[in-house]
């Protein structure tokens, strides 16, 4: 986690002193400074602002910015404004990633202390004093594990320490303000560690860490977390034939993961995240071979587990009260050996389903069907499973948008609800039933591949055959958004982080 600190005060930009400060501005057609600004720009900023507006004719659209120097002996040395774009369409991500911006500007111009003036998201104080101060964590998080010499070029560089060490959040109720701060906390440690998993190497996240991490969280947090670890020897008992049959060419033994948060006597709602655990896809004997087949990439096809860790460790520190929720991993290795399973075997899952494996590399929904089996029989209101399952979602929605399938109308609205508030990107695609047509096998009850066509839909198809009991399930296919190969608003380049923040106001969203 970033070593910022961020406070709230009731002090007004013209009070403060410091080394930047970072003012947001909603649009208008005809820009003039409101009455506050006006008089810190006449009193202390010897009229910066007005000449910034002037000169780069600011009118404050969504996303832009302009900074300058302040001249004299200013108790300020550099300034930002920001736009946040219209004040009748408000987003509340705008807020975050003007926070964001405002975090970058201040470390590449070497300010140890940032005042930052937003005006209210919604009149709502704790709202908008959390979107901030994610904005300002995320930006800040640089993953420098692997760096055997830090970049001293900026100290905005990654491997490099930032400069920035203080952010005050200007005109905000402390009592108000600081709850939001310390949800954001509690959130983006999550993130962090989400974006840690899948930024590290598969010679360092093996199941084995996976399975440590989760014994971790219950170990921190042992008041509300309970963890299982099924070894290999315990799925056999419960038939667990598909997960193990992916396992099976590794030499590093399956660990299938049980994370438990309870709060309250009686929960009024249970649930379930299941996260898909490859922690390598090498594709089994249906190799990735050649260009773009990003073999090199597959240590990000745990991404699902690490998003449900994430989750848990966020939801353990924001206890929410009458609540159950089950975080499952059935954590492996696809690799080759002499073990392998071969294209045309025929595995049987958990529930007696017997599945044609026409394609070894569509290995994950195999571990999921024997981890979503384990998760329906938990009596429970809803389970939600995220993969990056398959390229097909990528084709189809790109890197930034993720692919929701779901049974339940009132689930999908959950998700796309929880999603818009963290800022994060799902799509509902269809199940269309008909689709199965290309799942049908001769020899077994189902294959695991249907052709290219609507790849994404056949394979959320695939996973719904192992729901029986549960009345909502959702599938999230985040192969794009785990990863991003460079710098983006409040991602910096690696693993994101996603969809942590969307699982939590999910969470969240079923103790309310």
């Amino acid at each position: 986690m970033s070593s910022i600190t961020i406070k709230a005060s009731a002090d007004q930009a013209k009070t403060w002193t410091g080394d930047g400060l970072a003012i947001a501005i909603f649009e208008q057609t005809e820009f003039t400074l409101p009455k506050a600004l006006k008089e810190l720009d006449q009193q202390i900023l010897a009229e910066t602002l007005q000449e910034l507006i002037t000169e780069a004719k600011f009118k404050g659209e969504a996303n832009s910015s302009v900074q300058a120097r302040v001249g004299g002996k200013s108790q300020i040395r550099k300034v930002l404004l920001i736009g946040l774009g219209k004040a009748e369409k408000p987003n509340l991500d705008i807020w975050r990633k003007a926070s964001a911006q405002a975090t970058k500007w201040a470390n590449q111009n070497n300010c140890h202390t940032l005042a930052i003036d937003f005006p209210l998201f919604n009149q709502d104080q704790a709202v908008t004093s959390q979107a901030i101060a994610e904005g300002i964590l995320l930006s800040s998080h640089k993953d420098q594990r692997f760096k055997s010499k830090p970049d001293q070029s900026k100290s905005d560089q990654p491997g490099n320490e930032p400069s920035l060490n203080l952010v005050t959040l200007l005109n905000s109720a402390p009592e108000l303000a600081e709850p939001g701060i310390t949800s954001a906390q509690k959130i983006c440690r999550g993130v962090v560690l989400a974006r840690e998993l899948v930024s590290a190497p598969a010679n360092l996240v093996t199941p084995q860490t996976l399975a440590d991490t989760a014994q971790a969280i219950a170990s921190e947090y042992s008041h509300c977390m309970q963890v299982q670890i099924l070894e290999k020897e315990e799925c056999e008992k419960l038939g667990m034939g598909a997960f193990l049959g992916v396992s099976q060419a590794s030499d590093l033994p399956p660990k299938f993961i049980h994370l438990t948060y309870r709060s309250g006597n009686e929960p009024r709602s249970k649930l379930a995240i299941v996260g898909k655990g490859l922690t390598f896809d090498s594709g089994g004997l249906n190799i990735k071979a050649g260009a773009g087949s990003s073999i090199e990439l597959m240590k990000i096809d745990m991404g699902g587990s690490a998003a449900a860790l994430g989750a848990a460790i966020a939801i353990a520190q924001i206890q929410p009260q009458s609540l159950e929720v089950h975080f499952i991993i059935a954590a492996c290795e696809n690799m080759i050996s002499a073990k392998a399973m071969h294209p045309g075997d025929i595995l049987t899952a958990s529930n007696g389903k017997t599945i044609e494996v026409n394609n070894t590399d569509a290995e994950g929904r195999l571990t999921l069907a024997d981890a979503l089996i384990y998760a329906d029989k938990l009596k429970l209101d809803a389970i939600v499973d995220l993969a990056t399952l398959t390229g097909a979602c990528i084709v189809a929605l790109g890197e930034t948008i993720g692919g929701m399938w779901s049974t339940s109308a009132e689930l999908a609205q959950a998700i796309n609800t929880a999603a818009e508030s963290a800022g994060e990107k799902f799509w509902q695609m269809p199940l269309e039933d008909s689709y199965f047509d290309q799942l049908k096998s001769v020899v077994a009850d189902c294959k695991n591949t249907g052709s290219r066509s609507g790849g994404a839909i056949t394979g959320a198809l695939f996973l719904k055959q192992f729901i029986s009991e549960t009345p909502a399930w959702a599938h999230l296919d985040i192969a794009g958004p785990v990863w991003t190969d460079k710098e983006n608003s409040y991602n910096n380049a690696g693993g994101t982080g996603f969809p942590v923040r969307t699982l939590v106001n999910l969470i969240t969203g079923y103790a309310s």
